[in-house]
């Protein structure tokens, strides 16, 4: 069992300010696997004052953006030096298979840093133009200060590193705050920030409780929060910016679309995807594929592939290389999964594979599960599960499909399944999300934005457009020559 005693506030371990803990608990055994201290409100003014002198008087908002690129690199090269550590850590926080836990966990971190470093060598930070009265006007994206990043126990590092590249790209300083279910990961973190040599106080790192997590995000020396989670608490925590005038970005839930077109051939290769698209990390993703949308005049055929696949993979323990599905990442997930699994069944829905308990006496799995013959006015059409539970939904025709995944209060992914790439391109212009794939599992693209329409967010991470929200526009008007 892992146990840390101190925090990372301002480059160093230090010990906390109050004696709680917090246990993680395996998903897979059930039992304690690590122990951190439990942060209190006066361990998170430390952090924020570090972070606030690091960028208030410190050198990283002064350095260059090259400068500002080479740390974002060391600290990508010291998380790949660690890599198959962090991986093993985050399999048993969360229950994340093997597989996903180094490329999907890992490797997609260290990918997010490596081109946030070089979108930093490579961005505008400053355009000059002709001002309406003869002068230049020199038009700067200054750093946005002092950052609360809030972290969710799905993809831990990953979400870590998206906010992170563009924090430190814009030349801001962060404290991080990771879940309570996955704060193990963030102290191998920690080292290759010391390694990698980042100023002191940029980067600070926190885990706590929901209570000291508002305290965070309502701190008066916090300049912008950058939230990902639920929607109910990113509906809390936009409020309290509003309240505060404070930036945030909010990358919240889904209840995504995978529209299925009547010209699909769903050979092997391409069932795989869409099975990945609904099911990847346990489908503990936001932009889980979980509505399969499928055409009348292909039902049985295609949902009959889709139960026959899923009833085919294997659940078992996320550290062993065969397993494709893991277990929950905690027992409350697991009843919340289980609870959604029996109002399927309550509404009418037919069940085609799963439904039934996971065949283990420990861990908190759940038997991946299709039900078909449903509507998109049922519960689990419309709210999101988290879990490995897809529902298929017929349509006729194309446009009927459209409407129905745009009738969501959700609009983060989708996804097309068809022969033609073109016109799969037509139809995603016309659903209401942020991301749309076309017959892949690639819910989001490095160099491009993500983010949601309606209730599943506001703001854009990823891309340059990610490094936007990290910044403020200055406008500096000189005179005209005399």
């Amino acid at each position: 069992m892992t146990d840390h005693k101190e925090l990372f506030i301002g480059g160093e371990w230090v010990a906390p300010a109050g004696s709680g803990r917090i246990e993680v608990i395996s998903p897979v055994t059930e039992e304690v696997y690590g122990t951190v201290p439990d942060a209190t409100e006066a361990d998170v003014d430390r952090a924020v004052a570090a972070a606030r002198r690091a960028f208030d008087s410190g050198p990283w908002p002064r350095m260059s953006p090259e400068e500002r690129a080479d740390a974002i690199a060391r600290l990508s090269a010291a998380l790949q030096a660690r890599s198959m550590d962090i991986a093993d850590i985050i399999t048993n926080e969360n229950g994340s298979v093997k597989s996903f836990s180094i490329m999907g966990q890992v490797f997609a971190s260290t990918m997010v840093l490596d081109k946030y470093a070089e979108i930093a060598r490579t961005y505008q930070f400053e355009d000059r133009r002709m001002g309406a009265l003869g002068g230049d006007v020199r038009v700067r994206r200054a750093p946005v200060g002092v950052v609360a990043g809030v972290i969710p126990w799905n993809v831990p590092l990953y979400i870590t590193a998206m906010k992170l590249g563009p924090a430190m790209a814009s030349g801001s300083t962060i404290v991080l705050k990771p879940s309570p279910e996955t704060p193990l990961d963030a102290y191998l973190f920690a080292d290759a920030v010391l390694e990698a040599g980042i100023p002191e106080g940029v980067i600070n790192v926190v885990a706590a409780d929901r209570a000291v997590s508002e305290y965070l995000v309502s701190h008066p020396q916090i300049d912008k929060v950058s939230f990902t989670g639920s929607t109910a608490v990113g509906r809390r925590i936009g409020s309290i910016c509003g309240e505060q005038i404070k930036r945030c970005t909010l990358e919240l839930g889904g209840k995504s679309a995978a529209i299925i077109l009547e010209d699909v051939n769903l050979d092997d290769a391409m069932l795989n995807e869409l099975l990945m698209s609904g099911l990847m990390n346990n489908g503990q993703v936001c932009g889980a594929q979980s509505r399969i949308l499928v055409p009348r005049s292909r039902y049985d055929e295609i949902v009959g592939r889709i139960g026959e696949g899923m009833a085919n993979m294997v659940v078992g323990d996320p550290n062993e290389d065969t397993s494709q599905i893991g277990p929950m990442v905690a027992k409350r997930q697991q009843e919340r999964v289980n609870g959604y699994i029996e109002i399927g069944k309550s509404e009418g829905a037919r069940v085609v594979t799963g439904g039934t308990p996971a065949p283990f006496d420990k861990g908190w799995f759940v038997t991946p599960t299709l039900f078909a013959d449903a509507n998109n006015q049922m519960r689990i059409a419309r709210e999101e599960i988290f879990g490995p539970v897809l529902t298929a939904i017929p349509y006729d025709p194309e446009a009927v499909a459209i409407a129905i995944a745009n009738d969501s209060d959700y609009g983060l992914c989708g996804s097309v399944w068809t022969s033609d790439p073109e016109h799969a391109a037509e139809v995603g212009a016309q659903v209401r999300t942020g991301v749309v794939a076309v017959n892949s599992s690639m819910i989001l693209d490095f160099n491009s934005p993500f983010g949601g329409f309606k209730q599943s967010g506001i703001g854009r991470e990823l891309g340059p457009e990610g490094l936007e929200p990290f910044t403020e526009l200055q406008s500096i008007i000189l005179p005209a020559a005399g």
